[in-house]
């Protein structure tokens, strides 16, 4: 969709042109002084610039509830990107509750202002439900065990082809070399054992297909949707892999005992096949002897923790290179506390 500048005027317009020109040059505070001016001249466009900044601290303060207060005015002043947003947040829970029957009107409010992506959204939602009321979203058939302790589970046709296409697509512009957390630094750093590229996903630029996934996965296992970190999509071109980890956070690790803590431990980890046209490319458990090929629109599930909540090693794994096409996956951790806290009331 084309954004448009003219609400507030040409100063406003100025206001948000400089503000782009001054985040280039990585002056971000300027930035959003700029989009605060832009903001007061009546900028439906600033105000949703900056609303979404400060709701996730990007380049800017995390004030969530201010952020939230923003949003909701450029929705009420005709805003078509920020009537898709507050139907986001509806969906995510925002206070404690997941709301779609509040997120598809706002959907179906921003698509009617010609925001392409929320219409788009419904369109792969109705793929799944036609009536879009929601109800099959959170019906996932009876699981096939693959090993029982610990336990791994797939999903067969977890979801369907349009949700994988849809997923991949919202990824592919946004990919970039994969990363892992390092504690010490606290900082995400390249790591030759980890050679894909990922897309993540925080809470502005997710979409209602995302968070209809998330709501299945939540179901499937019995736990709830506030638990589920940001998603990422990654991405396997030939040759490219992530070498034997963990996904469990080791508080053995030092500077990994606040987190687990404070954010508590990764206990699962939850898998979406998206493509299966590569050859290749198994997920692959070597302490327990499993190979598996992932079909398109499969879901894998495996636990991570021992049920004292302690690590469980013999969930060691890793992402084997495909040797020709590229391989497609969502990857979602899951907490055994709310990853984001304001989502859990």
């Amino acid at each position: 969709m084309t954004r448009r500048f003219s609400s507030g005027g040409s100063d406003a317009a100025a206001e948000i042109e400089m503000a782009e020109r001054l985040d280039a040059a990585g002056r971000h505070h300027e930035a959003i002084d700029c989009l605060a001016r832009a903001t007061q001249l009546g900028s439906v466009e600033a105000k949703t610039r900056l609303a979404k900044r400060v709701i996730v601290g990007d380049r800017a303060p995390l004030l969530l509830s201010a952020g939230v207060d923003l949003i909701r005015e450029a929705a009420a002043e005709g805003g078509a990107e920020a009537a898709a947003i507050l139907a986001v947040l509806a969906a995510a829970g925002l206070g404690g509750r997941q709301n779609w029957a509040a997120a598809l009107d706002l959907a179906r409010v921003a698509a009617a202002r010609g925001w392409q992506r929320a219409a788009r959204q419904l369109e792969v939602l109705a793929s799944l439900d036609p009536r879009l009321e929601g109800h099959s979203w959170v019906q996932v058939a009876p699981p096939i065990i693959l090993h029982d302790d610990p336990s791994i589970r797939l999903f067969r046709n977890f979801v369907n082809d349009e949700v994988c296409a849809w997923l991949i697509e919202s990824a592919r512009g946004r990919l970039e070399r994969a990363k892992v957390y390092d504690a010490a630094s606290k900082a995400d750093l390249i790591s030759e054992g980890r050679t894909n590229s990922a897309a993540t996903f925080n809470l502005v630029e997710t979409d209602l297909v995302h968070l209809m996934v998330q709501s299945r996965m939540s179901a499937a296992i019995g736990v709830p949707f506030a638990n589920m970190e940001g998603a990422t999509v990654l991405h396997y071109a030939p040759g490219e892999q992530i070498t034997e980890h963990y996904d469990f956070v080791d508080p053995s690790i030092p500077g990994y005992e606040d987190e687990v803590r404070t954010r508590g431990e990764r206990i699962a980890t939850f898998l979406v096949y998206l493509n299966e046209d590569y050859e290749g490319g198994e997920t692959e458990f070597s302490v327990l002897g499993i190979r598996h090929k992932g079909r398109r629109g499969e879901g894998l599930c495996f636990i991570n923790a021992l049920r004292d909540g302690a690590p469980d090693r013999r969930t060691r794994h890793a992402g084997r290179p495909p040797v020709r096409g590229e391989k497609w996956v969502l990857s979602q951790f899951i907490r055994n506390k709310p990853a984001v806290p304001f989502l859990a009331g």
